[in-house]
């Protein structure tokens, strides 16, 4: 009987993961399904770019992991229930695996068993009770909601007025990116503090230099309190016209955790230790922005695509290492900085030192423009070849597998 892994969820963390299960555990006795309900890889990362009209290559799931054995299920995960060890899913198509990879799952919607869960659910967009959020404003957290702004936007003649609300990487990247591809439009940011606060002096310096060179306006020190069909209302009713508003102020990820009886952080995170295993269900892990990771600081990992990686790196090889009776090994989890795209032809990476503090120095312009735009092109490739450099020879369980109901082996 074959050990079953379900990993919930084929972003950046959850499509890496199952690759590297895929490469290093042999088939003969472990089952690898990914659950996802778009079928689709998504560029979380380029989103932005996405909704202002760029055309981006879209990699479906089904030819990524076509001839790996790795099981794709195209469904929409609805509960999850830990004591009996399911998933509810509703299928996205009705039509059970929508790939046709590994054997029948039966169609409609319905129960996956695991014997390892790996929780990659990642995170949305988060309202925070702003009236008018949910109904006016437009985000790029997912491809539905990018490509819905990217019609809104294709609809704006010249004069329209654009605001992003939210200072932090998505909201500057996003504005960035919409005032160099559309110069017609009036592009404001609004920040709660400083912009860039967070950077070094003379990355601080760089980053307004070019939301000048772009026509960006930027509403430092203004917290949105509401939003309309035409406008943003700021503290004391001061009004900031916006034909489109863009939410980016913050990110949250699905209650289906906690709702699952899961320990997890204020955030709704879920709480694990150093090997991204969950401190109150040993046979669940998490990964990417659903897990509540303590780094080598000291401090929570943030959601970034760059946690997602450490996270998911770690989560891995303690799956496979305690499925294979090895040592866990212990990967790296440092922070080490921030990336911020300008737009195609410009770029701020900032190193932070080991408190998060942004050090003195910083790489900007064309130079940290041409780096960024590796690490997409490294992770995209590294998505098209889940399995690549697969071992002549993977590694096998160390003892007969536990099926669902049964405490598996610590």
């Amino acid at each position: 009987m074959k050990h079953r892994i379900v990993v919930l969820g084929a972003g950046y963390a959850g499509a890496f993961a199952a690759g590297n299960l895929a490469r290093r555990l042999s088939p003969a006795d472990t089952e690898i399904t990914v659950v996802n309900a778009a079928p689709v890889f998504v560029e979380r990362m380029r989103l932005h770019q996405l909704a202002i009209g760029q055309d981006l290559a879209s990699r479906t799931l089904a030819d990524v992991f076509a001839g790996t054995g790795v099981r794709l299920r195209l469904a929409r995960v609805t509960g999850i229930d830990p004591g009996r060890r399911t998933v509810t899913v509703t299928d996205e198509d009705g039509g059970g695996h929508g790939s046709g990879y590994g054997d029948g799952e039966g169609r409609g919607d319905g129960e996956l068993a695991y014997d390892t869960l790996l929780y990659a659910l990642g995170s949305s967009v988060a309202d925070h009770g702003v009236p008018g959020v949910a109904e006016y404003a437009y985000d790029v957290t997912g491809r539905s909601s990018a490509l819905r702004l990217r019609e809104r936007l294709a609809g704006l003649g010249p004069g329209g007025t654009v605001l992003v609300v939210g200072e932090g990487l998505t909201g500057i990247e996003t504005a960035a990116e919409f005032a160099e591809s559309r110069p017609d439009l009036s592009v404001a940011l609004a920040a709660r503090g400083e912009l860039g606060a967070w950077l070094s002096p003379k990355a601080r310096r760089h980053l307004r230099r070019t939301f000048d060179r772009l026509g960006v306006t930027v509403h430092e020190h203004t917290g949105i309190e509401a939003v309309e069909p035409a406008r943003a209302v700021a503290a004391g009713g001061r009004s900031l016209p916006a034909d489109v508003t863009v939410w980016s102020a913050g990110f949250a990820v699905h209650p289906l955790a906690a709702a699952a009886g899961l320990e997890v952080a204020d955030t709704g995170q879920i709480v694990v230790d150093r090997t991204m295993r969950s401190v109150s269900h040993p046979e669940v892990y998490a990964a990417g922005d659903a897990a509540y990771a303590i780094g080598e600081n000291g401090r929570p990992l943030p959601m970034s695509c760059a946690s997602a990686g450490f996270t998911n790196m770690q989560a891995t090889a303690a799956i496979i290492a305690r499925l294979t009776g090895g040592e866990v090994p212990m990967t790296g989890l440092r922070y080490y900085g921030n990336h911020i795209s300008l737009g195609r032809r410009d770029a701020i990476f900032q190193m932070v030192d080991e408190s998060v503090v942004s050090k003195p120095w910083y790489v900007g312009g064309r130079t940290a423009a041409l780096l960024k735009s590796g690490v997409l092109k490294g992770s995209g490739w590294s998505v098209d070849h889940p399995t690549f450099g697969m071992p002549t020879r993977r590694r096998r369980l160390a003892a007969a597998p536990r099926r669902a109901g049964v405490r598996a082996a610590a």
